[in-house]
């Protein structure tokens, strides 16, 4: 961005958005971090995009947009080439015939370069505006919004071609030679990325195979490939994967680094099973760049930040977040870790697999087959002089029994554990042959979450509470024993709309409940209580339950009841 840190910190000083201690340490914290000024105070909550935005429009002296109230008519947008708008982080919305002009959405509009680039090469005045990163991320999206039909011209031109020149269906060689596979499959994952999924997958149906993404926690099918294609992109994803592409009865695990157009890259997951009808592709995108979320970010209340904070700042103990696969367990950690990532301490890691680079942190990734499994790498980790000890997750009565005595021993071990409560991680470290006194000694905290989609804030709307739906809240509130002062009169939903592909969600929050062992839970544990009576203990103590939190988030309109419901009950 063509701004120096002086007048950035001009603007936002005299504006009254921070105060210049603030900016000094976002500063720094950039430098240490190797991230942008920007992102640091956005990151950390200290200024919203959209008033920093509102902050620099008159610096820049071009106008504010915001593409996804836009329409998008194809033969402006494919005036811009998508590799080259991505790069440059620019986008066309929209051209006035009379003056031959073309507005462009950018997020530096004081990039002369590319305006001059743009203005020789399409022939038109350039009229710049301001806008932001998920705004950008709205404009790319619309770029593949025909992918299913491209793949399908393609493959049918190529593979009709084939045919044409004598070859069977059933020649392999050269109709994979024929099929782009490596474009389509950088297309999907292009197009996933864009969507913010974190998962894509490849099902073989009998005549079909379908692709799906999981977006915000929700599986969408995208679309549907041509039969012939499958065993081709299969083996495409397992050369990428170093798997055996000549191995189809059992499964497979692997990882591959994919680099994005735009620059990045973005870490995949890989699991190959057999089904009845070939072989499915799990493909798990892990975005190894991406910046911590604040707890704020997260969804944890004031209270809830409170605890965390004083709870991660004790110089030994353990700390557990717990839930379901694919509810955000591991970005709360990392969360943690990015509070906790000063010069004055050693953290170190051991994950399966790393999702997040984390700078200054020592990160090891588990390998079975270099015989590094959590319980062994943990081990050789304690003796790394660690002040902070992140496990990736406690699976197996080993790893717990490590990760418990290198918290006695003045370490503070952060991991995560399978269980639907805060309260279950207690009888299940049991069940892994954890002695409970010594338990009683270690455990600190136990987060427990799960992750709801949050209502697009361009299509929000209220609407009066029905009267079933109050009688279901008051009920499951009953059947738990917990209590909730004010059932909300009036909630909220998202009507649809462009922004959010009309599903009336965008985005994910956590729900949480935080399990603080205090000493009357403590001797709870020592008596070998049940996860149901360590939960009421809790809740006579004030804990707030993942219910009672995903109800406050109704009420602010942050979330549905729906979504409440439909992730608290899993």
């Amino acid at each position: 961005m063509h701004i120096t840190q002086e007048k950035l910190k001009e603007l936002l000083v005299d504006s009254g958005a921070i105060g210049g201690d603030v900016f000094n340490s976002a500063v720094e914290e950039s430098t240490r971090l190797g991230q942008t000024l920007p992102d640091v105070l956005i990151g950390r909550g200290d200024i919203t995009e959209e008033y920093l935005l509102e902050i620099l429009e008159p610096y820049f002296d071009a106008p504010l947009v915001d593409l996804r109230k836009q329409t998008f008519p194809h033969d402006i947008l494919d005036l811009i080439p998508e590799n080259f708008a991505k790069s440059k982080n620019v986008m066309a919305f929209a051209k006035d015939a009379e003056k031959n002009s073309l507005k462009v959405a950018m997020s530096d509009p004081l990039d002369l370069d590319t305006i001059e680039f743009l203005r020789a090469k399409l022939g038109m005045e350039i009229e710049p505006y301001l806008t932001g990163r998920g705004s950008l991320k709205y404009g790319f999206r619309q770029y593949k919004k025909e992918i299913g039909q491209e793949f399908d011209k393609v493959i049918t031109d190529n593979v009709n071609k084939i045919l044409r020149e004598g070859a069977s269906e059933s020649d392999m060689a050269k109709l994979a030679d024929a099929i782009p596979v490596v474009t389509i499959l950088d297309s999907i994952i292009e197009h996933a990325v864009a969507l913010n999924a974190s998962d894509i997958h490849f099902e073989p149906l009998p005549n079909t195979m379908l692709v799906r993404y999981r977006i915000d926690g929700i599986l969408e099918e995208i679309l549907s490939l041509q039969k012939i294609l499958e065993p081709i992109l299969v083996a495409r994803v397992k050369i990428l994967a170093n798997l055996q592409i000549d191995e189809h009865r059992i499964p497979q695990d692997g990882r591959f680094r994919y680099e994005m157009e735009e620059g990045g890259y973005i870490d995949s997951r890989v699991n190959v099973m057999p089904v009845m009808h070939g072989e499915k592709v799990e493909m798990r995108l892990l975005k190894s760049s991406a910046r911590s979320l604040t707890l704020e970010e997260l969804g944890l209340s004031d209270e809830g930040i409170k605890i965390v904070n004083e709870e991660i700042h004790k110089s030994h103990g353990m700390i557990l977040v717990t839930g379901p696969t694919g509810h955000g367990k591991t970005t709360t950690l990392y969360s943690v870790l990015h509070i906790l990532n000063t010069p004055e301490v050693n953290i170190t890691t051991i994950e399966d697999p790393i999702e997040y680079e984390v700078a200054r942190v020592n990160q090891t990734q588990v390998n079975s087959k270099a015989g590094i499994t959590f319980a062994n790498g943990l081990r050789a980790l304690v003796r790394q002089n660690p002040d902070i000890i992140m496990v990736g997750e406690i699976r197996d009565a080993e790893t717990a029994e490590i990760s418990v005595h290198a918290a006695l021993t003045g370490h503070l071990l952060l991991s995560t554990l399978h269980t639907n409560d805060a309260a279950s991680a207690v009888p299940r470290l049991v069940d892994m042959n954890i002695q409970p006194f010594l338990l009683a000694s270690t455990l600190n905290l136990v987060v427990a979450q799960r992750l709801v989609r949050k209502i697009c804030t361009s299509c929000v709307s209220s609407y009066p509470m029905p009267e079933e739906t109050k009688n279901l809240i008051e009920k499951s509130l009953a059947l738990s024993g917990e209590k909730y002062k004010n059932i909300p009169k009036t909630i909220f939903h998202g009507k649809g709309c462009n922004a959010c592909n009309h599903t009336g969600y965008q985005g994910q929050i956590g729900v949480f409940e935080l399990l603080h062992v205090s000493e009357p839970i403590k001797k709870l544990i020592m008596k070998l209580a049940t996860a149901a009576e360590i939960k009421e203990e809790a809740i006579k103590e004030g804990m707030t339950t993942m219910f009672q939190d995903g109800l406050a988030k109704v009420e602010r309109g942050i979330t549905t009841i729906e979504e409440v419901i439909r992730v608290v009950s899993e």
